[in-house]
């Protein structure tokens, strides 16, 4: 079997930039004060950026001390498990609990999850790339194909989705065990296969091993991106795009300064400020604005994603992010609406699931395919 090479807080890869380094936020949920303290690793270890995945984790790149960056998200309680930190990988519904259209609060089932993978030795050797998902209701995250998703419906019941296919329902007071026992079942019988996908009749064959009723289909929805959106307690929520999902630390400072709490970090690359008062507003999405950071879901911004290109990575053939961000500042004119991805080499990584246009560098220049 191949070496899981997925990076963590303490296995760090070693790009073409330097050490980079992966943290798990499961669920998205990240204090103001880790949230600060990433931004001081990157700003003081790391080359100053925090970069957002597609599973709402966080990369600091160019780690000149991997040892003293594991130990100082360790001291913020981002690293509870040292055996278990790298398959973390959970993310929900971001505005989960605040939201009309949340028929389940998945918060107390994220942190149940977590807990009980960092308490099981079996899932420890879990791959990196397996993934969590809880959906609650909105059927946001149902788009991702994560390997096992849990998904509320009206009523009370959970979908058990695996690798985005329906194969039971159960109640929610035993959503998260059946969540955990398909990864240990999926753990005793991968061989080679690092997803469900990858496993010849994967879903049925892990779901025969596995309590509950009957499937009920559930319904994906298009994730929103940026915007003010009201919160059912009357309080709002802001979602701010995050372009090429890189942060800078004035950046995540400001964020963590305008929030009360948390930020709720997103599969597509934005950050929720929740739990803001209605008045706050304007005066947020100014500060945000003037920090270069972005609101408005019509932004280009809020259907660009790209690859970590030249220089972080030694297979790519162009600077991606740099060439993505003076592109989106014309408006994109030329390519049809929906998602765009750039990538530096045919590998495509980072790209968004779904039918995306494709700007691929090749050494004669850049490819565009729909």
């Amino acid at each position: 079997m191949a070496r899981d090479a997925c990076p963590g807080a303490l296995q760090v890869h070693a790009a073409a930039d330097g050490a980079l380094a992966r943290v798990r936020v499961p669920g998205g949920a990240l204090t103001a004060g880790a949230l600060r303290e990433l931004a001081a690793c990157a700003e003081e270890l790391g080359n100053g950026v925090i970069e957002l995945t597609s599973r709402a984790n966080v990369q600091v790149r160019g780690l000149a001390d991997p040892a003293a960056f594991a130990a100082r998200t360790a001291a913020a309680g981002l690293l509870p498990s040292a055996t278990h930190e790298r398959v973390r990988n959970i993310v929900a519904s971001p505005l989960s609990g605040r939201s009309a259209t949340s028929v389940l609060d998945v918060r107390p089932l994220v942190a149940a999850l977590d807990a009980g993978l960092c308490g099981r030795p079996t899932l420890a050797d879990l791959p990196g790339r397996f993934l969590f998902a809880l959906d609650d209701g909105t059927g946001d995250v149902l788009g991702l194909g994560a390997d096992v998703t849990l998904a509320a419906r009206p009523g009370g019941d959970v979908t058990l989705l695996l690798a985005g296919e329906p194969v039971g329902s159960v109640t929610a007071g035993d959503a998260v065990a059946v969540a955990l026992a398909a990864a240990e079942v999926f753990q005793s019988v991968r061989g080679d296969a690092w997803r469900v996908a990858e496993l010849p009749d994967g879903p049925a064959t892990i779901a025969a091993r596995l309590p509950g009723r009957a499937p009920v289909a559930v319904t994906a929805a298009e994730p929103r991106k940026g915007g003010v959106f009201a919160q059912v307690d009357g309080r709002i929520a802001v979602d701010v795009i995050v372009p090429l999902g890189r942060l800078t630390t004035a950046q995540a400072g400001l964020l963590a300064d305008l929030t009360p709490a948390e930020v709720r970090l997103t599969p597509w690359r934005t950050v929720v400020l929740p739990d803001l008062a209605p008045e706050a507003a304007g005066p947020v999405t100014a500060a945000l604005t003037g920090a270069g950071l972005v609101t408005d879901p019509a932004s280009p911004y809020a259907r660009l994603s790209a690859c970590t290109g030249r220089p972080g990575c030694a297979k790519a053939l162009a600077d991606v992010q740099a060439d993505a961000l003076r592109w989106a500042e014309t408006g994109m004119p030329e390519l049809r609406a929906g998602p765009i991805h750039w990538a530096g080499c045919e590998r495509r990584c980072g790209r968004p699931r779904g039918r995306v246009t494709d700007v691929v560098a090749t050494p004669g220049g850049y490819r565009v395919s729909h």
